[in-house]
């Protein structure tokens, strides 16, 4: 996500001192949609992080906190969010072009389980099945403290809503964008099986302590789905690394194992309908789409992308993008 809001040093000052920090404390991490920092504070590590005007607003900001807090205080391990020197969850900063909300959270202790350790982790599976069927048992109980803060439907993810990312001469992936939404809408929503979801589970957003204790963090993502869409997020993450002519027979054996363990970390937890696990293949579309578009965000005019220097991608767009035209998950070891 590319903000037309600027940016500098000042504004970076200015974030840090609310929450009595410096600039010359914080370390640039990254980030698309935000502008990330890390720094210390009487010994402990924190995160700090800049939302542009163009990206959320202040109110749907303040509607991801409410969440994240509500599944702290039940017991779930998640980077909790800090109060600033004047006692706030957010700060904004004002500019003649737009504005940044402030947030600082605790930074998630443990290290990330990178690729291709995370391919043969089962126990990890698991625990990320409990932590997910917890999440999703209190979603069916979570009302937002502020009615009028609600987080996004599924519908209104960034990517989603710009489809226009891609080239005018894919009419295949649009017409297969738009039959998706249209299949999806369609589904069935109760208490059960749609709620407020991650979002955006993967290997990426966690960390794993020394106990293999899991915590969860950015939650910028998270939004009214169906809670089966967490599942296929994570999913997605472990079998797309697979490609070429054996890829088919890796990512169907990296899903099977996946499902196992991590289902009987799920029951734990949560229920989940057999009806819903067998939707798995749309919300696998559905994800390998945003992640397509998501490719053209700095898209240089070629469809290709030939001039990349990686292999993997190279073959990972081709291979998506067929699969998109065609309207194939993935994976699908469901025979659906």
């Amino acid at each position: 996500m590319k903000s037309s809001v600027s940016f500098n040093n000042e504004i970076l000052e200015n974030a840090a001192k609310q929450f009595s920090t410096s600039s010359s404390q914080a370390s640039y991490i990254g980030g698309h949609q935000n502008i990330v920092y890390e720094y210390k504070l009487n010994g402990e590590s924190f995160i700090l992080r800049l939302t542009p005007s163009t990206g959320r607003s202040v109110r749907l900001v303040q509607s991801e906190l409410d969440w994240i807090v509500f599944l702290a205080n039940n017991g779930v391990s998640v980077s909790k969010p800090v109060l600033s020197k004047n006692g706030h969850l957010t700060e904004v900063i004002h500019l003649s072009d737009g504005f940044y909300t402030c947030v600082s959270f605790e930074k998630a202790r443990g290290r990330r389980v990178e690729y291709p350790e995370c391919l043969q982790d089962h126990a990890l599976y698991e625990e990320l099945g409990r932590l997910t069927g917890k999440l999703h048992a209190l979603s069916k109980r979570y009302q937002p403290q502020d009615c009028n803060a609600k987080r996004q439907d599924w519908s209104q993810n960034w990517f989603l809503q710009n489809i226009d990312l891609i080239p005018d001469s894919q009419v295949a992936v649009r017409y297969s964008y738009l039959e998706l939404v249209k299949t999806i809408s369609a589904l069935p929503k109760d208490k059960k099986s749609y709620g407020i979801i991650h979002g955006d589970l993967n290997v990426g957003n966690f960390m794993v302590d020394e106990h293999r204790g899991v915590t969860l963090f950015d939650f910028d993502e998270a939004q009214y789905s169906w809670f089966v869409e967490d599942i296929a997020v994570q999913l997605y993450y472990l079998v797309y690394v697979y490609g070429g002519d054996d890829g088919k027979e890796y990512r169907e054996d990296q899903a099977r194992r996946f499902m196992n363990h991590f289902m009987r970390g799920y029951i734990l937890e949560d229920s989940l309908d057999e009806y819903w696990i067998k939707q798995i293949p749309l919300f696998l579309r559905l994800r390998e789409l945003i992640v397509y578009i998501g490719s053209f965000r700095n898209w240089d005019g070629d469809e290709t992308f030939s001039g990349s220097d990686n292999q993997w991608f190279k073959d990972w767009i081709a291979e998506s993008k067929l699969r998109i035209e065609n309207e194939i998950p993935i994976v699908n070891i469901w025979g659906i």
